[in-house]
């Protein structure tokens, strides 16, 4: 009996905490929501201004990827031009902040994620010699561009943005150079006049280079090389390559995920020499030392490469990436003037024309043309 009426007791004790604890949370629960009502009211402040330029971007982007889907061609190419078309939006208040906000840190994100693209085992199945002549490649290329650049009577950081795009990845990476370098007056303006630029001239190559590599009776791994180590563009590399032959175009392929792969040291140098330079010079303002989008770039590459990503999630952050390169893209679009490209003149054009022709030069050399 007396066990049972301790028994009792301690049911009808642990009934009573339990009802405690429940009328302590439900008290609890209006001053919670106090609290989170005026963190929930200040970020959804701070965003309501980010909505309409945002909104406007994602539009131009989707519209983009429909014309590029119908009628073939480059997406970012197509996201920028439909961008310029709306230029007259750029100086009305309600999408200024949104567009600064997707031309930037949008962008980055999208940079971030190309890591998703990238293992080491794909970097280092290309041997030294051609790791060391792909790389040699492009550091050469960057430094005919900024040195071109003055030659030419243009902005060194102009030479270093159009060299690094032909050099590296075509129009992401005069993103990805674009997000690091200080800001200065035609600093959107010249961004923009890259991508066209770079993407015109891997279109143009990804047709003429197959017809050129023919005509010199390269195998096939050299063509890949070749192809790989000159267009700017992964579609149009993938294109070319693949209209050559299947083994053409693996090389290439892969090739071009080599150059993809030193976007990350080209962009953390060109960030490093940056803070050493003076932050006002041409009113520019100096990056931070690593910047964050290019520290989860390694993380996203050193993850990809140990075969802990999924494929799946490698999928979707690879489309995620593509994505906020485009939305960006088109946010920049709308930044810019129409009029102001067509201030730009022919000496930009020779420019991007010259450091084309010079790593064509140079990676005909790599495969044993020189």
């Amino acid at each position: 009996m007396a066990h049972a009426a301790t028994g009792h007791h301690r049911r009808a004790r642990n009934e009573w905490r339990s009802k405690d604890r429940a009328v302590h949370v439900m008290n609890a629960l209006p001053r919670l929501a106090s609290a989170i009502r005026p963190s929930f009211s200040r970020t959804r402040k701070r965003l309501k201004p980010l909505f309409p330029g945002v909104m406007l971007s994602i539009t131009l982007g989707m519209a983009a990827s429909f014309v590029s889907n119908a009628h073939g061609g480059p997406i970012i190419l197509f996201a920028l031009l439909l961008g310029m078309a709306f230029n007259f939006l750029a100086a009305d208040g309600r999408f200024e902040p949104g567009l600064a906000f997707t031309s930037r840190s949008i962008l980055r994100i999208g940079v971030a994620l190309l890591g998703a693209r990238i293992t080491v085992e794909q970097v280092l199945a290309l041997g030294w010699t051609t790791l060391a002549g792909v790389a040699m490649a492009v550091a050469l290329t960057i430094g005919f561009g900024f040195v071109i650049a003055q030659v030419l009577g243009l902005k060194r950081r102009f030479g270093v943005l159009s060299a690094g795009a032909v050099a590296i990845c075509g129009a992401s990476a005069a993103a990805a150079i674009s997000a690091v370098l200080p800001k200065y007056k035609m600093h959107e303006r010249d961004t923009a006049f890259t991508i066209i630029g770079v993407t015109t001239l891997s279109t143009v190559a990804m047709v003429l280079y197959p017809i050129l590599v023919s005509w010199l009776r390269l195998d096939p791994v050299q063509t890949g090389v070749f192809l790989g180590g000159t267009i700017h563009d992964v579609a149009q590399v993938v294109g070319a390559g693949y209209s050559v032959s299947p083994e053409a175009g693996d090389a290439a392929t892969i090739v071009k995920l080599l150059r993809v792969a030193l976007l990350l040291p080209t962009v953390l140098a060109i960030s490093l020499l940056n803070r050493r330079a003076s932050p006002e010079e041409d009113g520019g303002r100096a990056s931070g030392l690593v910047p964050g989008f290019l520290m989860v770039f390694v993380a996203i590459v050193a993850l990809n490469s140990l075969g802990t990503i999924p494929a799946q999630v490698q999928s979707a952050l690879s489309e995620a990436s593509q994505w906020c390169i485009v939305t960006a893209i088109a946010a920049l679009g709308v930044k810019t003037s129409i009029a102001a490209m067509a201030k730009v003149g022919g000496r930009p054009i020779a420019l991007i024309a010259a450091e084309t022709a010079f790593i064509a030069l140079l990676v005909l050399a790599l495969v044993g043309l020189g």
